[in-house]
C-alpha cells in the first residue's frame, strides 16, 4: 500500500456508526488547523499539531492511557499520512489461507478501513503522549523496532529498510489447528508483496531456527516444519470456507484492527485432560459454543466487542433488561446485572461444598454464619434478596462531602426483600457487629436500600440517565442489555486528578467515560466494553 493519498482520494469526515455506510468523502477539515498539503504533509502546528518530536513527558500513565498509547503508536507507527490518507482496507485477509480445520485464530490489520484509521488518528492526537510521537515511518516499521529491542542478536542486525520493508505487507493471521497428537499446530500467516525477497528476508529473520515457509496468494505460511507448511500451502479451502466462522465474525460486525476467533468447545476438548472431573462436565454447555471478538475505534471511543454462539443452557428463559437508563441523570457511576437469583439457585450446593472443605473463619464462612442466624432460608431468600436484576449506583452530587449518595435498587418482590433485610439487620446488632443505618423504598416490583432518605427516593423513581449523550455512546443498546457498567469519568475526575500534573493529568483528562453493556440468552451471549474520550 502506499503511504500517502492515493490519486483523487480525499480525506473523509469522521466515520458512521458501526454498520453504516460509509459516506461520501468531502473535504477534510480540522478546527484551528492548517490544512493539508497533498506533497508537504501536515503543516507545522501549534500545539495540537504534529510536529517534530518532542521528549516524552515524564509523568507516569494511568493503565488506560498506557494501553492506548501503546495501540497508537504500533498501529499508526507515527505516519500521520498513513492514518489519514491510506484508505486501504481491501484484498486478501489471513483467514482466506488459513486452514479450514483452524479452532482458533487471531488477526492484526495494519491496513484497515478507512473509518478506522481516521478514528485512530482523531483518537492519537488527544493524547499528549502519542500525538507528538509521530516520525513519519510506517506502522510496519515501528512495529519491527518495537519486536528488534527484545528480539536477540539476529534480529538487531537486520535493516528494516533493507531486510523488512520490500516484502512485509500490512497483515498478519495466527491459527491453531488440531493435529492429532497432544499439541495443536500453530500455523502464521504473514502478508507479502515479494515472494523471493519474502523467502531471503525471513530466512534472515529465523536465524538458525527450523520453520516451515510455503506461499499462498500473497502470504507466507509459517508452521513447525516444512511438510505441514506445504500441506496448508496446498490445501483448496480455508477457514473462510468455515460457514459457522463466517456467521460468527458477520454477527460480529466491524471487525477493527484486531480480531479473533475460537471454537470454544474444539479448545476445551484440548485443555480436558488437564480438568477435574467436575469441570469436564461443564463443557457440556460450550460443546458448539464459538466465540468471535474485536477491537474497534470510533473518533469518540475505543470499543472491545465479543459475541458467544451455539451454547446451551446459559440462563432460563427471558432476563429481565438493566434498568440502567433509569437511573438518576447525576449518576456517577453504576453496575446493573440480571439473572443473579438464576445463578444462585443453580451454584447453591457447589457454594456449600466449598463452606465445607474451606473450614476455618473465611469470608464465606462467615456470610454463611450471617444468613443462616438471620433465619433465612437458603438459597431462596437470598437469591429473593438479589433478584432478577441488582443495581448498585453512585451519585455524582456529594461525593466530597461526608456521606456518598449510593445505593442498590433490585427487581424483586418488595416485600418479601425488605423483611429479608430487617432480618439480616436484626442478626447483626445481636452479634454486635455494626449495624448500617440505611433507608429503604418499597415501589411496584422494586425495592431499593440506600444510604440517605433523600438519594432513596431518587433512586426508586424513573430519572434521565439515559438522555446522556455519554450515557448512550458509552452503554450501546441499554434497554436491551441483561448486565452494564457505567462510569462517568468526567464526574469523578476531580478527585483524582487533583494529585497529577503535566503530561499524566493532561492524558487523564482525555478519558470521558467508560462503559459495559451486554446480553444473555439460552444459546448466545454478547458484549461491548468502550472507553469514550473528550
Amino acid at each position: 500500500m502506499a503511504y500517502g493519498w492515493n490519486q483523487g482520494q480525499q480525506p473523509g469526515n469522521p466515520p458512521p456508526p458501526y454498520g453504516q455506510p460509509y459516506p461520501p468523502q468531502q473535504p477534510y477539515q480540522q478546527p484551528s488547523q492548517q490544512p493539508y498539503d497533498l506533497q508537504a504533509g501536515w503543516q507545522q502546528q501549534g500545539p495540537e499539531g504534529i510536529g517534530p518530536a518532542r521528549p516524552a513527558g515524564k509523568g507516569g500513565k494511568g493503565w488506560l492511557v498506557a494501553v492506548a498509547a501503546a495501540l497508537a503508536v504500533v498501529l499508526l507507527g507515527g505516519g500521520a499520512v498513513w492514518a489519514v490518507g491510506a484508505i486501504g482496507g481491501g484484498g486478501t485477509q489471513p483467514n482466506e489461507v488459513l486452514p479450514a480445520s483452524s479452532i482458533a485464530y487471531a488477526r492484526l490489520d495494519l491496513d484497515p478501513a478507512a473509518n478506522q484509521k481516521l478514528a485512530l488518528f482523531q483518537i492519537a492526537r488527544k493524547f499528549t503522549v502519542t500525538k507528538d510521537s509521530f516520525q513519519g515511518e510506517d506502522p510496519r516499521k515501528a512495529l519491527f523496532e518495537a519486536l528488534r529491542e527484545d528480539g536477540g542478536d539476529d534480529l538487531a542486525k537486520l535493516d528494516f529498510a533493507k531486510d523488512v520493508d520490500p516484502w512485509l505487507g500490512n497483515r498478519l493471521g495466527v491459527a491453531v489447528v488440531p493435529s492429532g497428537k497432544e499439541e495443536p499446530d500453530v500455523v502464521v500467516a504473514v502478508q507479502v508483496k515479494d515472494e523471493a525477497q519474502a523467502r531471503a528476508g525471513i530466512a534472515k529473520l529465523r536465524g538458525d531456527g527450523k520453520v516451515g515457509l510455503a506461499f499462498r496468494d500473497d502470504y507466507a505460511l509459517l508452521t513447525s516444519d516444512q511438510a505441514l507448511a506445504d500441506k496448508y500451502a496446498r490445501a483448496s479451502d480455508s477457514l473462510a470456507d468455515n460457514a459457522e466462522f463466517g456467521d460468527d465474525m458477520n454477527a460480529l460486525g466491524e471487525q477493527g484492527v484486531l480480531s479473533f476467533w475460537g471454537d470454544l468447545g474444539a479448545v476445551a476438548e484440548l485443555a480436558k485432560k488437564d480438568m477435574t472431573p467436575e469441570e469436564a462436565v461443564n463443557l457440556d454447555q460450550v460443546k458448539n459454543a464459538r466465540f468471535a471478538g474485536a477491537l474497534r475505534f470510533d473518533s469518540a471511543y475505543a470499543e472491545l466487542t465479543g459475541v458467544v454462539r451455539g451454547a446451551e443452557g446459559l440462563v432460563d428463559g427471558d432476563l429481565e433488561p438493566v434498568r440502567l437508563a433509569e437511573l438518576p441523570a447525576t449518576t456517577a457511576g453504576a453496575l446493573s446485572i440480571s439473572g443473579l437469583d438464576q445463578m444462585i439457585n443453580k451454584t447453591w450446593a457447589k457454594y456449600e461444598q466449598a463452606i465445607s472443605a474451606s473450614g476455618g473463619d473465611g469470608p464465606k464462612q462467615v456470610l454463611h454464619e450471617l444468613v443462616t442466624s438471620a433465619g433465612l432460608q437458603l438459597p431462596d431468600d437470598l437469591a429473593t434478596i438479589v433478584g432478577k436484576n441488582l443495581t448498585i449506583a453512585v451519585d455524582g452530587e456529594g461525593l466530597d462531602g461526608d456521606q456518598i449518595k449510593g445505593g442498590v435498587r433490585v427487581v424483586t418482590d418488595p416485600a418479601k426483600a425488605q423483611a429479608l433485610v430487617d432480618k439480616v439487620q436484626k442478626a447483626m446488632a445481636a452479634e454486635g457487629q455494626p449495624v448500617p443505618d440505611l433507608a429503604k423504598a418499597s415501589g411496584d416490583g422494586v425495592f431499593t436500600v440506600a444510604t440517605t432518605e433523600e438519594y432513596g427516593k431518587k433512586l426508586a423513581e424513573d430519572g434521565a440517565l439515559g438522555d446522556s449523550e455519554t450515557f448512550q455512546t458509552a452503554v450501546p443498546n441499554a434497554g436491551e442489555a441483561t448486565f452494564g457498567l457505567f462510569v462517568d469519568l468526567d464526574k469523578v475526575e476531580k478527585y483524582y486528578l487533583q494529585s497529577m500534573e503535566g503530561d499524566e493529568k493532561a492524558n487523564l483528562q482525555v478519558l470521558r467515560a467508560i462503559g459495559l453493556s451486554g446480553r444473555q440468552t439460552d444459546t448466545e451471549a454478547s458484549f461491548s466494553l468502550r472507553v469514550l474520550f473528550n
